[in-house]
């Protein structure tokens, strides 16, 4: 088996350019709409900043088979639901509903400075406002997620043997397309067209899945953590929005992401435990990888940064949410997204045998516990 980290860590990628010129550390009035000039857009402000298209090498053998019966009937399953369940985003969303009065998408329990004397500082307009830029980075964050899915699973499509899996990855590119599509309207028509760039980790999770030429490890690192850690996600969001048309967005890609991670748990076993040791540390540590990448570095700088904090006021942002994790004293959204995510991404990689005591430690660091043996 190939190295998969250095390979894919490797992949070659067009350069990220820099900030450009540094923001002015002044909060502005909420309360007056922020104007921006032609070179202020949010569209070309961003692209300064991560926006831009990204070149990632790949290489990959396709499988043309040509037996189309039903081989694996779990799996022709799947397939099934997910042709039953097909939705519309232009149809199926109420998009006419008007948005919350005070302009709220999500609870304020979920802003990291929420509880802080940070937050006590802020006046009533300034609170709205930056509720509305988070809001608006997490779903951009979970946007290009779902483009870098939408890539992977074509690929898939490509190099799965059989065509009950074939099919089954054909039905998932069409919901990542859908899911696609719903973010950016959403973002485009209630957040006031606000997108941030992927988050650097984010990035890497998917610049090594998409430059992977492996099935079962692109598996991993899409169905069983990235869209696992998404699920666990989308969940706090549809529990915590203010918004009637964010929640039944959330709810309706919950609907599909629930089959994504199942393609993993029917595909993975067989790979896995017909693994040499050395094959399977190899899995194991890219696991490990993609973990550590998922559950670190998410921060919102930008968020803040268009909010006009300073850099002072950040890195306090930043030490009260560290405090907060050391004492666990999360908001009940919060604690239920960690329930969901331990529940499902490290109970499912620890089953299939990915997680085992030999990175114990290193998932303690992260804060993950691995269920008992």
């Amino acid at each position: 088996m190939e190295a998969a980290r250095d390979r894919h860590v490797g992949a070659e990628l067009v350069a990220r350019p820099g900030h450009g010129a540094e923001r002015s550390t002044r909060r502005l009035d909420p309360a007056v709409p922020r104007r921006h000039n032609a070179e202020e857009s949010p569209t070309g402000r961003w692209k300064e900043i991560g926006m831009e298209p990204r070149a990632i090498a790949s290489s990959f053998t396709t499988m043309f088979t040509f037996d189309y019966g039903m081989a694996e009937a779990d799996m022709r399953r799947l397939y099934e639901n997910a042709k039953r369940d097909q939705w519309n985003a232009a149809r199926d969303i109420p998009w006419s509903t008007p948005p919350p009065s005070d302009g709220r998408a999500i609870a304020d329990e979920l802003i990291d400075i929420y509880g802080s004397a940070l937050w006590d500082r802020l006046p009533e307009a300034e609170r709205v406002q930056l509720n509305r830029r988070i809001a608006a980075w997490r779903l951009s964050a979970l946007m290009h997620g779902e483009q870098g899915a939408l890539l992977a699973t074509s690929q898939l499509v490509d190099i799965v043997k059989g065509a009950d899996a074939k099919f089954f990855q054909a039905t998932q590119v069409m919901d990542e397309a859908r899911h696609n599509e719903v973010l950016d309207r959403y973002i485009t028509e209630r957040l006031d067209n606000r997108k941030y760039p992927i988050p650097a980790n984010a990035r890497d999770v998917f610049d090594s899945i998409l430059g992977e030429s492996r099935w079962y490890v692109k598996t991993i690192g899409l169905q069983l953590v990235a869209e696992t850690f998404a699920v666990a996600l989308f969940k706090m969001m549809a529990e915590s929005a203010r918004d009637p048309v964010l929640e039944a967005v959330c709810r309706r890609i919950l609907q599909d992401e629930s089959r994504h991670m199942g393609f993993g748990m029917l595909a993975l076993p067989e790979v896995v435990h017909g693994a040499s040791p050395g094959e399977r540390r190899e899995l194991e540590d890219y696991t490990c990888f993609a973990v550590e990448k998922t559950l670190t570095g998410f921060f919102p700088r930008e968020a803040y940064e268009d909010a006009g904090f300073s850099r002072a006021e950040i890195e306090e942002a930043k030490r009260y949410r560290r405090d907060v994790a050391a004492r666990n004293d999360y908001a009940p959204f919060r604690k239920l997204f960690k329930r969901d995510m331990h529940a499902s991404m490290v109970a499912n990689l620890a089953r299939l045998g990915l997680l085992t005591e030999r990175v114990r430690p290193k998932l303690a660091k992260l804060g993950v516990t691995l269920p008992a043996n």
